[in-house]
């Protein structure tokens, strides 16, 4: 099952290829999978029944299942288990999948863009689903809960240019969300209760915690509360007919055979050990018998054939949250025979909407007519899951229903109350409308209507039609012989206490009240749909006492007018409000913690373990003060940076290398950050807040930093466990391979942090270049309107394929041709008043030994100060150095690689020295250290996290050379731009080049006559 989950998932990530390669005819190719699947799923069959009766995995007799390690502190673990109900839940998620896709290849027009994007998502949802029903863990079935939330939200959102389409999306969305966080709550809470989170062992001790109290039976409840807001019952019942703006294979497969059965089978899956919890009856019943009966009666007004049947799903749903959740084995084999039953003939039914939408051009009944005339095909098909849907004999929908009816007759006699006969009254009233909307069906979309010209009709191919006969046939045999399906289903409704004598799914059970109840609903249905004018009548001069959709319309609308009344009072655009309030909780909130609970306070203070830390911590403070009382910027900037060389001396003093060194490093490259970005600043600082508000804002910096030490000092007051940090060391030297503890840690030990840290860096240096690049430029084939458009130039900043950058660059590496100064050409791309002969000189005695020094820091750094952190800083100052002595063109030249590549490189070599040790058998981030002899360098010891270190020192180069890119050369080539722009010159198109001699339009020896061609 992990192999068919696995191909599943792979084919729907290369559909969009197949699409472009073979056109809609892909379709078939994807149909084939679950096809296959399918097959599989017949052929083993045997394997998933008869051993129900043993929950707990490892048993003997237990179903076939696989499990993986995935977070074992955690104890959530990649699970799967096929037992009877996943299997029978799989025969509509492949079989009925298998026919859609295969519908699709006729349903989408031949040139339709979109249709790689639905194939794709459509397959995934297939794979989500099979994942769904065989996940034996709650963790990951809350996962593919989830996903198939997502790719549901894409699949209802296909026709995204209508407002109808886009909006049904995002309200199924918003609604099964909801229920999957409050499903999410209940899932962790039963998980924490019984132990462990796998699904089997939990089934196994149900009646234990069944009995155990509160915490269970809130569990269950939020659990049902998930699987009510996924198949769409009441009060969430609205958005499955709005999910009908999507293409109609989405509502066949989704809406009546794949993703509202989750929640039906969340049910089932929970029944034999949880039906008899507090809470579980009153959800189930009661909101499963007013979904039936709404669902029904709201069909019966409808005039849009795809929204009758959309009503009539709801309904049904409700029909089988009824009859799974009553918790008894009758009750079982009626919901698993319903539940096969609804999938076959909804899934018909909507695919022959499909057809009659596709070919007619209409789904209103009041405009088709005569279609049976021209499609007797389709018609006959039509009528088959209709009548299925009705109840009528032979067909498998009366078999179920007749087994439903049998279910509750049963239920009435043993429970003897006015409820019990209420709740059989309730489902042969919620039957009566089935039979009389399956009816309006028939009628309004193949009949002859009064006073109506015949609709026109394209003919309908076998190719086209295929799909729906198949599952109208699977309708008629099943029907005619139930007794595979019984066979089948009878695994499932073991796990059930047997009461009185067996149900099973048969065609005839005799004379008996069932029977009678089936002629009742089918003479009052018929009757029902005879007076449907004064049905509709009457429903349109009754108002319905209840709208959810309505109540979800004003409660989005309530939502969005707190946000707008909090947003206005909250996001002012100034930053003194924002820093005052987050300071200000700062302070407030842990204060209060301290005060309440009485948190202990140090008794010894040390105030300096050396008088140099006194002096340097003075310092600090000064530069501090200095910087809030600086009137211009680049003071400001300076004195910061005053304070956080300080600390990093500090650092150095206490016996911490490796801080300071990479303190050092920051406060530089940050240095230089601001600097370069107070270029696009005023040099002053300009302040309009009276003294008043200058010293409230020195109080509460004062407070700030003062409740810090506090805080701190009571943390380590409080400290009842010996830290954490002294099993460090043996961990770093033995399991790290490594004497440089800081580092090892950052590698190794907690390898996953820095993981995730490199990463927020990787995005936030994409972020600063996205808001660096975004330019308005005028496309070139709407140049005539002057229409602007946004671009971003992410990566691509010096090596643009034509205009003002490729040619400034050829000349600057025209430049780096000629003579001894080949790589620092500031004296020709640099105006003169920019130029530093001295920096230029250090910049060339220093930059190789500070790349050098780099490398060496990235190598040494596992057992000395260093490691890749420090060591991309490092190289990120020899780039900074080379970029302030010879400006953006002597970056270009420096970098040939874009920071990007950088960034994503890093990343991806973190991430393969991550799940590299899996395909050796070890755990992801898990180290080696490997000992040989090299010839020169004799015996070396190497680790594997080394890999993993100069991943950290791509990412932290790359994002040291964006910040130079985006905050340094972008800005210049706007001020160069700027200047051209006030000369009336286009910036784009002519290169200003320097003033030199005739070196700068001679050939360069060696140089490359494009460049040549270009540099002119």
């Amino acid at each position: 099952m992990l192999f068919v989950l696995t191909v599943l998932f792979a084919v729907a990530l290369a559909a969009p290829l197949l699409f472009r390669r073979v056109g809609r005819s892909a379709f078939y190719i994807l149909a084939a999978f679950p096809a296959a699947a399918f097959v599989w799923l017949m052929a083993t069959f045997p394997r998933y029944t008869g051993a129900d009766q043993t929950l707990a995995s490892g048993a003997p007799n237990a179903p076939p299942s696989v499990t993986i390690a995935w977070i074992p502190d955690l104890r959530v673990e990649l699970a799967f288990r096929l037992d009877t109900l996943s299997a029978v839940l799989s025969i509509l998620i492949l079989g009925v999948g298998a026919l859609v896709l295969f519908y699709c290849a006729r349903y989408f027009r031949p040139n339709d863009p979109k249709m790689g994007s639905f194939g794709a998502q459509l397959l995934a949802f297939a794979a989500a689903m099979f994942g769904l029903v065989t996940a034996d863990d709650l963790i990951l079935l809350f996962i593919f809960w989830e996903l198939t939330t997502i790719l549901s939200y894409l699949l209802i959102g296909y026709s995204a240019h209508r407002l109808s389409a886009r909006r049904a999306a995002l309200q199924a969305l918003i609604v099964t969300t909801f229920g999957g966080l409050a499903m999410l709550v209940g899932m962790i809470v039963l998980g924490t209760v019984a132990g462990t989170y796998r699904i089997s062992e939990i089934m196994a001790m149900a009646p234990e915690l069944a009995a155990s109290g509160t915490l269970v039976n809130v569990a269950i409840a939020l659990l049902l509360v998930g699987a009510v807001s996924k198949s769409a019952l009441f009060p969430f019942h609205f958005w499955l007919p709005a999910a009908m703006a999507a293409p109609t294979p989405v509502s066949a497969y989704l809406h009546a055979a794949a993703m509202v059965k989750a929640g039906i089978y969340l049910i089932a899956r929970l029944a034999p050990g949880f039906s008899e919890t507090l809470l579980w009856h009153p959800i189930v019943l009661v909101l499963g018998l007013a979904t039936m009966l709404l669902g029904g009666w709201r069909a019966l007004r409808q005039f849009d054939v795809k929204l009758i049947l959309a009503y009539g799903t709801v309904s049904q749903l409700g029909f089988l949250t009824l009859v799974v959740g009553l918790g008894s084995r009758e009750a079982a084999v009626a919901g698993l025979g319903l539940l096969l039953a609804h999938g076959f003939f909804k899934a018909t039914l909507f695919l022959v909407v499909g057809i009659i939408d596709h070919q007619a051009g209409t789904r209103d009944i009041r405009k088709l007519s005569g279609i049976y005339r021209t499609a007797p095909k389709l018609a006959v098909v039509a009528v088959i899951g209709a009548a299925s849907m009705a109840g009528v004999p032979p067909l498998l929908g009366y078999v179920a229903k007749e087994s439903v009816y049998e279910t509750f007759v049963h239920y009435g006699e043993q429970q003897g109350s006015f409820a019990a006969w209420l709740l059989l009254a309730g489902v042969v009233t919620g039957s009566i409308l089935t039979f009389a909307y399956s009816a309006r069906f028939v009628w309004g979309a193949f009949a002859v209507k009064e006073g109506c010209t015949a609709t026109p009709f394209k003919s309908v191919s076998w190719s086209f039609l295929a799909a729906p006969a198949v599952l109208a046939a699977a309708t008629v045999v099943f029907g005619l012989w139930p007794s595979p399906l019984d066979s089948v289903i009878a695994s499932y409704a073991d796990l059930f206490p047997a009461e009185g004598k067996p149900t099973h799914l048969a065609l005839w059970h005799g004379l008996t009240p069932a029977l009678g109840l089936t002629v009742l609903t089918l003479g009052i249905g018929a009757v029902l749909f005879l007076m449907r004018r004064r049905v509709e009548s009457f429903q349109s001069s009754v108002a319905s006492p209840i709208d959810a959709e309505r109540t979800y319309r004003g409660s989005i609308g309530v939502l969005d007018d707190v946000a707008v009344w909090v947003t206005g009072r909250t996001q002012r655009g100034s930053l003194t409000f924002y820093l005052f309030v987050i300071l200000s909780m700062a302070i407030v909130t842990p204060l209060t913690a301290l005060i309440l609970r009485s948190a202990p306070m140090p008794q010894d203070f040390r105030w300096f373990d050396n008088p140099l830390q006194a002096v340097i911590g003075a310092g600090v403070v000064l530069g501090a003060v200095a910087a809030a009382r600086a009137t211009k910027r680049f003071l400001a900037v300076l004195m910061v940076s005053v304070s956080g060389y300080g600390i990093a001396l500090i650092f150095a003093l206490q016996g911490a290398p490796d801080l300071a060194l990479t303190q050092m490093l920051v406060e530089t490259i940050v240095l230089v950050a601001f600097v370069l970005a107070l270029r696009s600043l005023p040099a002053r600082l300009w302040k309009r807040e009276p003294k008043r508000h200058r010293t409230l804002r020195a109080l509460l910096g004062i407070a700030f930093g003062a409740s810090m030490v506090v805080f701190a000092m009571t943390a380590m007051a409080s400290r009842v466990a010996a830290p954490v940090s002294l099993d460090f060391p043996p961990l770093a030297y033995e399991g790290g391979g490594g004497s440089n503890i800081v580092n090892v840690t950052l590698v190794d030990i907690r390898a996953w942090d820095t993981f995730g840290e490199i990463t927020v860096l990787a995005i936030a240096a994409t972020g600063l270049a996205s808001l660096i690049f975004v330019r308005g430029r005028v496309d070139k084939r709407r140049r005539a309107e002057g229409v602007a458009t946004g671009s971003v130039d992410r990566g691509r900043e010096q090596f643009a394929p034509t205009g003002r950058r490729q040619a400034t660059l050829a000349l600057a590496r025209k430049f780096s041709s000629v003579g001894r100064d080949a790589w620092l050409v500031a004296g020709r791309t640099l105006a003169p008043e920019r130029r530093s002969i001295i920096f230029e000189v250090i910049t060339r005695l220093l930059f190789h030994s500070v790349m050098l020094f780099s490398v060496y820091l990235l190598i040494a750094g596992h057992n000395a100060p260093g490691g890749g952190f420090a060591g991309g800083l490092m190289a990120g100052l020899a780039l900074t150095i080379r970029y302030l002595a010879g400006g953006r063109f002597e970056l270009a030249e420096a970098s040939p690689v874009s920071a990007g590549t950088l960034l994503g490189g890093g990343l991806g070599v973190i991430a393969l020295s991550a799940a590299a040790p899996l395909f050796f058998g070890g755990q992801i981030l898990q180290s080696a250290i490997l000992k040989f002899t090299w010839p020169v360098f004799g015996e070396v010891k190497f680790v594997t996290s080394t890999i993993f270190d100069i991943g950290v020192y791509l990412v932290v180069v790359g994002l040291v050379l964006d910040v130079l890119r985006t905050l340094g050369s972008e800005i210049d080539e706007r001020s160069e731009g700027d200047a051209d722009d006030e000369d009336g010159t286009d910036n784009d198109s002519i290169v200003e080049e320097p003033q030199i001699p005739d070196i700068a339009t001679s050939p360069a020896p060696g140089s490359r006559p494009e460049e040549e061609e270009v540099a002119r």
